[in-house]
């Protein structure tokens, strides 16, 4: 185990909340990191088991990338031009153990790009075997309204604006529990040059 994580800012139905955990040099420097992955793996939309195309752009790195089609959700071994995901760097496995306490290392390194136009529906996060582990978010970029409802689908919803270097955490009781992404404030940060919402969610997958 590593050190005793700090304390969230606020905890907002079971989930903490660490705002601007990260520092605008740090922040600067997940970017130029992700910059480096996307390379590796180039940013791709996923298809809905409807065969829509989703909103969101993603990338991925670590031993597993998350992936969607009209087969359903799951995690692959590969990019799907079949190339193997390059490794998560060590900055942001950084945050997941300052944050988690964990010695257990993530699998996967999702990485979500939101345009002014891009939204993620009300969903939980039940792709991975053990849902004891963690799933750990970090916001980049122009802020996102995140929608929080309850492990049950339906009833009523709260919302919480996340801005670039938020850091939250899915565990416990809260670890299932259905959020989503349900508007993007463009312009509202200068990390992205030509501005997004880029959203790191780590994972144990196994």
């Amino acid at each position: 185990m590593f050190p005793s994580p700090p304390a969230p800012t606020l905890i907002i139905r079971g989930i903490p909340v660490f705002r601007g955990y990260l520092s605008h040099a740090a922040q600067r420097s997940l970017v130029n990191d992700v910059r480096k992955v996307v390379r590796a793996a180039p940013f791709f939309q996923p298809e809905t088991r409807f065969g829509q195309k989703m909103s969101v752009r993603m990338s991925a790195a670590g031993n597993y990338g998350w992936f969607s089609d009209r087969r359903g959700y799951r995690y692959i071994a590969h990019h799907p031009r079949g190339t193997a995901w390059p490794p998560i760097p060590e900055s942001i496995l950084g945050v997941w153990s300052e944050i988690t306490g964990l010695s257990r290392q993530p699998e996967c390194c999702l990485i979500n790009f939101y345009t002014e136009t891009a939204r993620m529906g009300l969903h939980q996060d039940r792709d991975e075997t053990d849902f004891r582990w963690p799933v750990l978010s970090i916001s980049l970029g122009d802020s996102g309204r995140f929608r929080i409802g309850s492990v049950d689908r339906g009833g009523p919803t709260e919302s919480l604006w996340l801005d670039s270097g938020d850091v939250l955490m899915l565990s416990g009781p809260a670890r299932l529990i259905h959020h989503g992404i349900d508007r993007i404030r463009p312009g509202s940060s200068s990390l992205l040059p030509k501005s997004g919402r880029l959203n790191l969610t780590l994972r144990v997958v196994t």
